[in-house]
């Protein structure tokens, strides 16, 4: 590969931030896994992958299109791909048109009603590059939008709703009140520039401390449900210990931040929310297979 097919790659990687993949991956795994009692078919593996990473990409590639101005404005955000010209804008929507069609095409293969299904998806994931605009809870906006993988991924098994879909409803949810959490946190690093233009968060509406206290909340929620999720289907003592050390690195992740003080954002973001996911779904594999 030359140098250049190599940068161009990374900036695309660098776009929609393929690193973030592990928030939403494991757990619509670990729900993919349950479904099938640990023996996926390596094409329904395959086609769940690859429309995570699909969904995903769309989602990411038209977020930043839509936040370029606002991106090149902020001094947090000016050197990101677009603002700084590493990627046009026009690439970017080209890029949100391909992942989003191959969204859908990878939906189909799975099953008609997953197809259907897909199309008011895509629209969610879309949509919420705008919810800042109009709503101050675009946190949860951003959290039902990963929360749907675990959701999606067991009703790829099922191909129809029935009460199997309980579990996965659990466990989305508890995703959701996660994600929304954290993005909560991270909203902190931009607040007085929300403020400015006009957009909308908790930090912006509740101010930074008062916001903190709501992540908290959300926080105390989300392994309630983790660990409901694991009543439901049958996973015990290890899922459960993994359930355990979740709540433990949200703990630290709240520790690591104060009001005044938001210098480990990203040992808050990425570290402590990338490791629970990957250790809850280390625990549900052990359990379920060991």
């Amino acid at each position: 590969m030359s140098n250049a097919v190599l940068q161009r790659t990374q900036a695309y990687a660098g776009l929609v931030k393929l690193s973030h993949s592990v928030f939403a991956m494991p757990f619509a795994l670990l729900s993919l896994l349950v479904a099938t009692d640990g023996t996926p078919p390596l094409r329904l593996v395959a086609l769940v992958v690859l429309a995570v990473v699909c969904a995903r990409t769309a989602a990411m590639a038209f977020n930043r299109y839509a936040d370029r101005h606002l991106d090149a404005a902020n001094p947090r955000t000016q050197n990101r791909e677009i603002p700084s010209g590493v990627v046009s804008a026009r690439s970017a929507l080209s890029l949100t048109v391909a992942s989003g069609a191959a969204f859908l095409v990878i939906c189909w293969l799975l099953s008609v009603p997953c197809l259907w299904l897909g199309i008011p998806t895509l629209a969610w994931l879309l949509g919420y590059s705008y919810a800042k605009r109009f709503s101050s809870l675009c946190h949860l906006w951003l959290g039902v939008a990963l929360g749907i993988s675990p959701i999606a991924a067991w009703f790829a098994v099922d191909g129809a709703f029935s009460p199997r879909l309980y579990a996965p409803l659990v466990l989305g949810a508890s995703v959701a009140l996660w994600v929304a959490g954290f993005d909560v946190l991270y909203a902190c690093q931009d607040d007085e520039f929300d403020r400015e233009r006009g957009l909308r968060s908790l930090p912006v509406l509740l101010g930074r401390r008062s916001a903190m206290w709501v992540s908290r909340l959300l926080h105390m929620l989300a392994p309630v449900g983790f660990a409901a999720f694991g009543w439901m289907v049958g996973l015990r003592q290890v899922y459960l210990g993994g359930v355990v050390l979740a709540a433990g690195l949200l703990i630290w992740q709240h520790r690591l931040l104060r009001p005044s003080d938001l210098s480990r954002i990203q040992a808050a973001f990425f570290t402590a929310n990338g490791t629970l996911a990957v250790v809850m779904f280390a625990a549900g594999c052990f359990d379920l297979y060991l």
